[in-house]
């Protein structure tokens, strides 16, 4: 059924792509061959569009073949002809999916689209039809019900168990009418996931903020300016000026902007994107997608989503989420008390005849930080050239763990804003490729994260190194001006780098155990652990150097910004630990008829009794972590959870020093190296010496 439905749909690609079956059938596909480039880099130049769909359909083709393989082996279930075999499927399936993947959210358009809307949920139907196999299933289960005397270690013992426990949750034990409704379900969680995320990039690109009289820019920095300019002459409008929704644009103008209209505008214009009166709300999207969710877990067991998702994880329970979540948000909007009655202070100091609203907090929190400290993020960012601050991730890379990063310009790439890096350890050793793409664009997503072309493995002696890959949002160069760095996008960029360093660094022996194939709340641990190392005054030297004149950033600025690294985690806490309440609140109930999206989100905001300053940090229409995938529904609450191990973890640094060799040698073998090969929990203790707390979360927040 689901081959049919994809071969009507791939020729209406083949046509809207005005591709003819002859044409196909002389070129060469550069997915069906092996890549002769240098540590099998994708040969981006060589691939089209319309080399996606024969690409899936032969990587489906050949899993297929290799499921079948494995389940009509006549001999007995082994560790080796089960579940190595089932970890080591499906190369060219992976070998497509990492580039569409990668592409479809990086360079987006019209081609890429249509092509999604097929491989998506073929994609669905096939990791159904592998996880509802019964014979498949059959050698799974009887290499679980005797795992104990297989003598198997700890990697392999905890890889079966992942792999039985991953076809239960995917609905093996239902009855073939079950299995249907299911597959059912995912199909169509497949197209709304995609159509929520299409329409938050389109309204996002849509939107723009037109200046027209010079004045209005009060406030603003140059760089700004500049880039608003250039955005508008790129739109046609030259001699004005255009602000977006995209991060760079958006977020300087809600912290400088001394016309308060301009904030206003922009703070509603992103507050509202994807639940306007037109085609890009996402209001029908999200009651789709949680009535689906809904049904998925009462036919797998659970009585909610949240349940389903959480069972699966450190956490294991809604109410262990929402302790935690709890214990963090009543000390941070006590917090947020406090920030706002300094804001309206100072605003009533100066004249400002105001009663501090939402699109005012950015403002009046600079305002406040500038006078209590005498300092401005504009004073640090000519030191934090894009190029420098990558440095400094590089420099913090060598430091903890020997390995260096060397440009490779000749590499291939998919945009001409992506650096290739060929990184060896001190031997001289290659150990990954890694890439980085930082500016937006309107084919570009939102927001940063990591991901991967080529994943690790290390079976049998044979050892496959990762290509891993950070993109960001970071602010664009103008004619006039580098690329200089927010406080954020440095913490952005070191937080990404962390990812990929345990993308990089990983030695686990299975694929499906390597890098971030991790627990949800135990994934955000390096990522979150490495943002502790970006202010810290002995790095800083390091790579902190002014654009222009190369001077080292003075201690007076390293000492402010250490001062003010605590200065408004009220809102920056509350706005976090909001959305992650709002996601679970979402997931936990069992959802068989429409809500109001707004009236149910409010709901949610007044019986946390949020501040009327603070709006979570992604509103449900563009929450794109819970909506626009499975991965973080019922799991955004991970940030602060993998906080709580970071902020503890990052103590033993302080203690023994923060590039301590035998300390970062520790990290490397306990966190970093081992991916899922063992409990995230057993692995941290060993690391840390001790069970986490939320202490250290508290101080570093400066709420306790």
């Amino acid at each position: 059924m689901n081959k049919i439905y994809y071969s009507v749909a791939a020729i209406s690609i083949a046509a809207t792509l005005s591709l003819s079956t002859s044409c196909m059938k002389k070129e060469t596909n550069p997915f069906l061959e092996e890549y002769t480039t240098e540590y099998q880099i994708p040969p981006f130049d060589k691939i089209k569009a319309e080399h996606y769909i024969p690409a899936f359909e032969k990587g489906i083709e050949e899993a297929r073949a290799e499921i079948k393989a494995i389940v009509n082996n006549p001999e007995e279930p082994t560790f080796d002809n089960t579940i190595l075999a089932l970890d080591n499927s499906g190369k060219l399936l992976d070998k497509v999916s990492y580039v569409f993947g990668a592409l479809s959210e990086c360079l987006n358009d019209s081609a890429m689209e249509k092509i999604a809307e097929v491989a998506y949920p073929m994609l669905s139907a096939y990791s159904d039809e592998v996880s509802m196999n019964d014979s498949l299933f059959i050698r799974v289960k009887a290499l679980y019900d005797k795992k104990d005397s297989l003598g198997l270690n700890t990697a392999q013992l905890r890889l079966l168990e992942k792999n039985y426990k991953s076809f239960v949750r995917n609905g093996a034990l239902l009855s073939p009418e079950q299995k249907d409704s299911l597959k059912e379900i995912n199909q169509q969680l497949a197209t709304l996931n995609l159509n929520f995320s299409t329409n938050i990039l389109k309204e996002t690109n849509k939107w723009e903020l037109v200046v027209d009289n010079e004045a209005d820019l009060s406030g603003l920095p140059a760089s700004s300016i500049a880039v608003a300019a250039e955005e508008a002459e790129a739109r046609g409008m030259k001699g004005k000026w255009v602000f977006t929704l995209h991060a760079p644009s958006r977020l300087p103008l809600l912290t400088y902007a001394d016309k308060r209209e301009l904030r206003e505008k922009m703070y509603k214009g992103y507050t509202s994107l994807a639940s306007n009166d037109n085609e890009f709300n996402n209001d029908a999207n999200i009651n789709a997608i949680l009535k689906l969710r809904t049904q998925k877990a009462r036919l797998l067991g659970f009585n909610s989503f949240a349940d389903y998702q959480l069972d699966n994880v450190m956490a294991k329970t809604v109410a262990a989420a929402e302790d935690l979540l709890m214990k963090i948000w009543k000390p941070a909007i006590a917090k947020v008390k406090e920030e706002v009655a300094d804001m309206q202070a100072y605003a009533d100091k100066h004249g400002d005849k105001i009663t501090i609203e939402p699109w005012d907090y950015y403002y009046y929190a600079e305002k406040v930080k500038k006078e209590k400290y005498n300092f401005s993020e504009d004073d640090v960012r000519p030191y934090f050239h894009v190029d420098s601050v990558r440095k400094g991730i590089f420099t913090l890379a060598n430091k903890l763990y020997g390995i260096t990063f060397t440009e490779m310009p000749n590499a291939p790439k998919y945009h001409p804003d992506v650096k290739v890096y060929d990184v060896k350890d001190a031997e001289g050793n290659h150990v990954a490729v890694f890439m980085t793409d930082y500016f937006p664009r309107d084919s570009k997503r939102q927001g940063a994260w990591m991901s991967e072309f080529k994943g690790e493995s290390n079976v049998n002696g044979v050892s496959e190194r990762p290509i891993i890959y950070n993109v960001g949002n970071f602010t664009k160069p103008t004619a006039e001006t580098p690329s200089l760095l927010t406080i954020d996008e440095v913490e952005t960029m070191f937080h990404e780098f962390g990812h990929g360093l345990h993308g990089m660094l990983t030695t686990a022996t299975y694929s499906g155990q390597s890098g971030t194939n991790v627990d949800r709340d135990f994934v955000e641990l390096p990522s979150q652990i490495n943002e502790h190392w970006a202010f810290e005054p002995e790095l800083l030297k390091e790579y902190a150097h002014h654009y222009v004149t190369g001077e080292v950033i003075p201690d007076a600025l390293v000492q402010k910004l250490v001062e003010t690294g605590k200065f408004n985690q009220g809102f920056a806490t509350t706005e976090l630990a909001g959305a992650a309440l709002l996601d679970i609140a979402w997931h936990k109930m069992a959802l068989d008829k429409d809500v109001d999206v707004m009236a149910f989100e409010k709901s949610v905001a007044d019986n946390l009794k949020m501040p009327r300053e603070v709006q979570f940090r992604y509103r449900s229409p563009y929450f794109k972590h819970i909506f626009g995938s499975d991965q973080y529904a019922s799991g955004y609450y991970t940030y602060l959870w993998a906080e709580v191990l970071d902020a503890d973890g990052y103590e033993l640094f302080k203690e023994r020093g923060i590039f301590d060799p035998a300390t970062a040698k520790s990290y490397l073998e306990n966190i970093l190296q081992p991916g899922d090969s063992e409990d995230p929990m057993t692995l941290f203790i060993r690391f840390r010496g001790q069970a986490p707390t939320v202490d250290a979360l508290l101080e570093n927040r400066g709420l306790k």
